[in-house]
């Protein structure tokens, strides 16, 4: 396999963590998330703060998820018991922690060159990054079987009944951000290790990449007898990554990267959506004026 196919792979599976933090908010909880921009460059932050004080890679994932659930708890706060919006409420605390990590690192960018990370191993980075993407697809396909997941899915679909059971949907909402914003920040973690660097602006459009791959993956999987669930989420993400890698290798430059996540975007909802179906002549005869047909009265 070609060293461009590899690198496209190694970005997809690891993208695919945040994605898989995207798809518990936008498609389970129906709760457009924006802090996730936040959180993602905050998982780098706390990541690049413990790996300069030595501090063992593995655990600093683990601390940077843990970062990342508070900083969804205040999200859900600010809109479950503060009756912000989700829009707003995600705005705020996106805002919010572009300060927090800038005082986190103490300037806009710290480079990792000379540490420690999960991938100074002799394993491979495409093998380190396939396992930590496929375990937490395998924790998130666990946790929806469970009583918890049935009632997290039944939040976003239903939530008045999920109400007349006598369970608190706030407190379920509040945990499901928490859980989808410690995976985003868990990815960011990883990108910093995997880079060798953490900067300040690296969640700038996260929330487009996410769900750019959730509805590419949607888009796969729709014509084939497959659950979306996770599975999605991960196929997305690999197809997004190959779609931008591809159009760099086609000679664009990297400024126009935007542009081409807008119209992948555009793309796979018009596919998913089937707009591009032609529909003319249909509304000709659902919508046009036609011949009525009666029998006269004798």
């Amino acid at each position: 396999m070609s060293n461009f196919w590899i690198g496209v792979l190694e970005q997809g599976f690891l993208f695919s963590i945040m994605v898989f933090g995207v798809y518990i908010t936008y498609k389970i909880l129906d709760f457009p998330d924006l802090s996730v921009d936040g959180t993602f460059p905050l998982g780098a932050s706390v990541t690049a703060l413990l790996l300069v004080k030595g501090i063992n890679p593995l655990l600093t994932c683990f601390i940077s998820f843990f970062t990342g659930m508070v900083a969804g708890f205040v999200t859900g706060i600010l809109n479950v018991k503060f009756k912000i919006t989700n829009l707003l409420s995600g705005i705020l605390v996106m805002i919010g922690l572009y300060s927090i990590n800038l005082r986190i690192m103490g300037k806009a960018n710290t480079p990792l060159f000379n540490v420690n990370t999960i991938f100074s191993t002799d394993i491979k980075p495409i093998y380190v990054i396939i396992l930590l993407s496929l375990a937490v697809k395998l924790f998130l396909d666990l946790l929806f079987k469970t009583k918890f997941g049935f009632i997290l899915k039944a939040t976003g679909d239903n939530h008045i009944m999920v109400t007349s059971l006598g369970i608190d949907i706030g407190m379920v909402k509040i945990i499901g951000i928490m859980l989808s914003n410690g995976l985003v920040a868990l990815a960011g973690s990883v990108m910093a290790q995997y880079q060798r660097f953490s900067d300040v602006g690296m969640g700038s459009g996260i929330i487009v990449m996410g769900l750019a791959s959730i509805i590419m993956g949607e888009t796969v999987l729709k014509s084939l007898p497959l659950r979306f669930t996770t599975l999605c989420a991960l196929i997305g993400s690999i197809f997004y990554k190959a779609s931008i890698a591809l159009a760099l290798k086609a000679g664009l430059p990297p400024t126009d990267l935007k542009l081409v996540t807008s119209i992948i975007v555009i793309a796979a909802l018009a596919v998913y959506n089937k707009g591009f179906k032609p529909g003319f002549k249909k509304r000709l005869q659902l919508g046009g004026v036609k011949t009525a047909s009666y029998t006269k009265s004798a």
